[in-house]
């Protein structure tokens, strides 16, 4: 009876399971940067961010918990606003981040690259602005890109290529620019390949696997031609008829020169 009395008293004493203290400053400032106008993230307070897990269960609407550990976050449609912040890089055994279908703006943090478990990156159907960071090429596990329907501009990064196990990538949509990375859109072996579909929506991006541009030049040429053109022959008729004016008033002054001549008495 006294040993059960001490094991009782041993438990109570113990601390209470908490959060990762990663995993808590991870959500208060995805919360302080995010808007929710329509009030979907109620439970997302404070005092939940403290304990958002037990075990396997999840206190947080959009969050599921693996091992007392958020490790997917998915938040889509939810009508959010605000911006992606850095120290979601903090949410340390993250596997799955899916914020699509929102209003998000501004840049994709660079800080994603602290996010070395992650296997799901969908930022789509946003309003993200900037480059694409190269540095997610950290993230060696992920397996899907989905920034698709952005406001994205700049070059793919090459280093995108380098993702072994990249098995879904779609960047359509965008303003980005210049050429498709061979690594990306002629993947070479037994890696996925990537259609055009990856790709579409991006006036001035160019490459394999989207169809050859128009040539922009020969038109130009064209136009420029036509334009000389016109200009020379206008120049020409312009010649032409000075050249029978002047030929004219030479013929009307020679024989004014003439008449004259007639009249005039000889000394």
């Amino acid at each position: 009876m006294g040993l059960l009395i001490l094991l009782l008293l041993t438990c109570a004493a113990l601390p209470l399971a908490s959060s990762d203290p990663n995993d808590e400053a991870c959500l208060t400032h995805l919360s302080q940067t995010l808007r929710d106008p329509l009030k979907n993230l109620r439970n997302w307070t404070r005092s939940t961010f403290a304990n958002p897990c037990n075990g396997f269960t999840s206190y947080l609407p959009g969050a599921t918990c693996n091992n007392g550990r958020i490790y997917k976050l998915s938040l889509t449609n939810l009508s959010l606003q605000g911006s992606i912040s850095p120290f979601l890089s903090n949410c340390t055994n993250l596997q799955s981040l899916d914020l699509s279908s929102n209003t998000i703006s501004g840049p994709i943090p660079q800080d994603l690259q602290y996010l070395v478990n992650l296997a799901v990156l969908n930022l789509s159907a946003n309003r993200l602005e900037g480059e694409i960071p190269p540095q997610i090429t950290f993230c060696a596990y992920l397996n899907v890109i989905d920034l698709h329907d952005n406001l994205l501009t700049g070059q793919i990064p090459q280093q995108l290529g380098l993702l072994a196990r990249l098995s879904a990538f779609d960047v359509s949509y965008n303003k980005l620019s210049g050429p498709i990375p061979a690594s990306l859109g002629n993947r070479s072996g037994t890696l996925p390949k990537f259609n055009a579909t990856s790709f579409e929506g991006n006036k001035d991006l160019y490459g394999y696997p989207l169809p050859p541009m128009k040539s922009k030049g020969l038109s130009v040429l064209a136009i420029v031609g036509i334009g000389l053109g016109s200009g020379l022959a206008s120049l020409v008729l312009s010649f032409t008829g000075v050249c029978i004016w002047l030929r004219i008033t030479e013929e009307k002054m020679a024989a004014e020169e003439g008449k004259v001549s007639q009249l005039m008495p000889d000394y």
